[in-house]
């Protein structure tokens, strides 16, 4: 014993031996006893039996263990309702669609696979082949066009049976589809679109390429100037991790009172893991039974399955094409000759072609750069922007 009543170091050296040997045997007693579980009961020998009886805590923890693994693994898998099964549902859905005096959609990446650009937590979704230490990758973005979903929702905007959409893509597929730009909320940002954030009203500059090649997380200027006042253009993407302060093409007061007046919202493709953080979005400050009805469309479980008016398990163009067949409704072709994007989009100022080097989007394959006919579509790494290191996650530092 030290001077002072305190432990000498010698005798703190041999107290930690003796905690880092008992933790130790509590590792090895938990090897044990995982590796015995993994049996069949009747394959245990009478000692096994004896250790597991003796570690009833570990059995519990260990199966505990188990059980949430089995539970995240069911949740990440993709489930198809069977055809007559999703067509008794797509009834119901054609019901309440009818019915709603105030329908809002939301959407996320489930409705662009169809449009060769990957989801985030599907089989090759973003997020998951990064958590395999994967590359990620994906066709041409230029090459993608809005999808049946994109068409449908259009469809269903113009005779006034959608309100309004809010969407957490930012592949620009809803404007290209001819949704008005009043008539969408594109809550982490817009690919084609640029903003002066000096001039008042904010200034936007809508592009026929990708303006996020120089931008990244936390890091959003393009390289461009603005055309009045001279200020650095920003892109408009909300990266995981960042809060989105512009007002368009976010357009986030519309997002709210459209939420604030729904009394029916449909969910299309996405996994509602961010949505759901979005207390607005789904009148969590009135009862229950006041808030909108909530009909889903996903293949994976989400957040919100339990409290859901309806859980579709199918294709979000699948659906659609049912829904709005049942509603007697003819889905428009998209057309890139009527393509929006191109009359609302600013052209460059001499001397800034060689700003970016992403394809530019074309009325038709005639009309691309020689370089760019015929090509096949890449299916070489996206880097840079929202597609590439934004997007990635943050790894979380470990506690030393």
């Amino acid at each position: 014993m030290a001077a002072g009543g305190g432990l000498s170091r010698s005798e703190r050296k041999a107290a930690e031996r003796v905690r880092r040997l008992r933790e130790e045997q509590q590792r090895e007693r938990l090897r044990q006893v995982s590796r015995i579980l993994r049996k069949a009961a009747t394959e245990r020998s009478a000692e096994e039996g004896r250790l597991l009886a003796e570690s009833e805590d570990l059995v519990t923890e260990l199966q505990g263990r188990s059980r949430r693994r089995e539970g995240l693994k069911r949740r990440q898998e993709e489930v198809c309702d069977d055809p007559e099964e999703l067509r008794r549902k797509v009834q119901e859905l054609a019901g309440a669609v009818r019915n709603a005096k105030y329908l809002v959609v939301y959407t996320g990446a489930g409705i662009s696979t169809a449009a060769s650009i990957p989801d985030y937590r599907g089989p090759n979704g973003i997020w998951t082949l990064l958590r395999k230490g994967r590359s990620v990758s994906a066709a041409d973005l230029s090459e993608a066009e809005p999808t049946l979903t994109h068409m449908s929702i259009t469809r269903l905007h113009e005779q006034k049976l959608v309100r309004h959409v809010v969407s957490q893509n930012c592949d620009g597929l809803h404007l290209r589809s001819g949704l008005p730009r009043t008539a969408i909320s594109e809550l982490h940002g817009n690919m084609y679109i640029e903003v002066c954030t000096s001039c008042i009203p904010n200034r936007e500059y809508v592009r026929v390429f990708d303006v996020t090649e120089r931008t990244a997380l936390h890091r959003h200027q393009t390289g461009r100037t603005c055309h009045k006042c001279g200020t650095q253009l920003r892109d408009t993407i909300v990266h995981f991790g960042e809060r989105g302060t512009l007002g368009q093409p976010l357009n986030w007061e519309a997002a709210t009172e459209a939420a604030s007046k729904a009394d029916t919202i449909l969910c299309l493709g996405s996994s509602l893991k961010v949505l759901k953080k979005y207390p607005r979005l789904w009148c969590m400050t009135r009862p229950p039974s006041r808030r909108p009805k909530l009909y889903i469309v996903n293949l994976q479980w989400t957040p919100k399955d339990d409290w859901a008016a309806l859980k579709l398990h199918g294709k979000c163009d699948e659906v659609m094409r049912l829904l709005m067949d049942e509603l007697g409704l003819e889905i428009p072709l998209y057309n890139r000759w009527q393509d929006p994007i191109f009359s609302l989009a600013t052209p460059l100022r001499a001397g800034e072609e060689g700003s970016h080097t992403r394809k530019l989007l074309s009325r038709s394959r005639e009309e691309a750069p020689l370089g760019d006919r015929g090509a096949p579509i890449s299916s070489a790494p996206i880097l840079g922007g929202w597609f590439g290191r934004g997007c990635a996650k943050r790894a979380k530092r470990k506690k030393t």
